[in-house]
């Protein structure tokens, strides 16, 4: 909530937003470069036109360092809420998709363009809560930069302002207890060990996936009717039919069975979706229509 953001930080939003003409959030991000952006009004990441990249701050969670430097803690556990709790399917591709973009902008060295945001509710219940509202968002003027990325702690650290300096020791630990980033989880148990295994992680994942956007997915495979989860709007209406294919672990490739290559020719709802690392916390998946699956280079190719 606007209480709990930094004065200073108050202070830039305050002049930002009674300075300009008052632009909802969809076209901020617009106006920032962002194309099509009101498909993607969701995400809390983006890549703008020149491979900008534009993150959404919560400016709660903003932190001043004893110099007077803003910095702000990113956590990078897809999995789990700040302030606790598991993510549900459609979050963590988000979070994924997040990182995925500041990971670029770090290896590039390219700066990334914020957008800070303050919440009508409180700061560690926001991301869970769906009714949660916008108090105000504005575009920062000032740049940021990704100055940290520490992959095993689960953490990184953005930074306002020119390149070259970090918080103190002393500056991080205050950030961490006031934004209630998770500590970094314990190792994960071990990947799916065999073709079985990868398979029915795919299949669970998917399946889940599907379950958090608020469709019906249903596992078909008893039917062999060429798909293994054919998914459904609440009304019952077919909207995909998926032939899933898991890969990882031993499992890097896979073919289509007589049953699947009559069914990618029957054309729609027909698709392929190529799940890859299943069961592990990297998974990702990708969709594939019929006229696509002969150029995969996954696909072995049947003698």
């Amino acid at each position: 909530m606007e209480k709990e953001v930094d004065a200073a930080v108050m202070a830039v939003i305050n002049e930002k937003r009674l300075s300009g003409v008052k632009l909802t959030p969809v076209e901020i991000i617009a106006k920032m470069g962002v194309f099509d952006a009101r498909s993607q009004s969701a995400a809390s990441a983006w890549l703008a036109s020149g491979d900008n990249v534009i993150v959404t701050l919560w400016a709660e969670l903003v932190c001043i360092g004893a110099d007077g430097r803003w910095f702000y803690l990113e956590s990078l556990d897809s999995q789990r809420r700040i302030g606790g709790g598991t993510r549900s399917p459609a979050q963590v591709q988000r979070a994924k998709d997040r990182m995925q973009l500041l990971r670029q902008s770090l290896e590039r060295g390219h700066a990334v363009r914020a957008v800070l945001q303050a919440n009508r509710v409180d700061i560690l219940a926001a991301e869970s809560d769906k009714a949660a509202k916008v108090a105000v968002r504005v575009p920062d003027d000032q740049e940021w930069h990704v100055a940290d990325w520490d992959a095993d702690g689960k953490i990184a650290v953005l930074v306002r302002g020119e390149r070259g300096w970090m918080p103190s020791a002393e500056d991080l630990a205050a950030a961490r207890s006031k934004s209630g980033v998770p500590e970094a989880a314990p190792p994960a148990p071990a990947a799916p060990s065999s073709e079985t295994d990868v398979q029915e992680a795919a299949m669970a994942y998917l399946m889940g996936h599907f379950a958090g956007y608020g469709y019906v997915p249903t596992d078909v495979r008893a039917d062999a009717p060429g798909y293994d989860i054919e998914v459904r709007d609440k009304k019952g209406k077919v909207l995909i039919q998926l032939a899933v294919k898991g890969l990882g672990g031993p499992v890097r490739s896979f073919t289509l069975n007589p049953q699947e290559r009559a069914a990618a020719g029957r054309g729609d709802p027909w698709r392929l979706v190529v799940v890859n690392d299943a069961g592990t916390p990297e998974v990702q998946h990708k969709i594939h229509k019929a006229a696509e699956v002969d150029g995969l280079p996954t696909l072995q190719k049947m003698s």
